[in-house]
């Protein structure tokens, strides 16, 4: 299944803090590129172990707050 899913990046000390908002999925890196190249593993690594019920249940909180 295909989702689409926003990457948000913050400067955070002398690093990146990156975000999904839409999984509750967040991580970290030295520059921008890191920050999302290890956001996008987490997800894939989230989407991989959750359950189709848990995806869909953070999908579906999103959607309604």
């Amino acid at each position: 299944m295909n989702y689409q899913i926003t990457a948000l990046i913050e400067r955070e000390g002398d690093g990146y803090v990156s975000r999904c908002p839409e999984l509750d999925v967040c991580s970290q890196g030295d520059s921008i590129e890191e920050a999302r190249a290890n956001l996008q593993e987490a997800v894939a690594l989230f989407l991989e172990c959750a359950s189709p019920e848990e995806i869909e249940e953070r999908l579906h909180n999103r959607n309604v707050a």
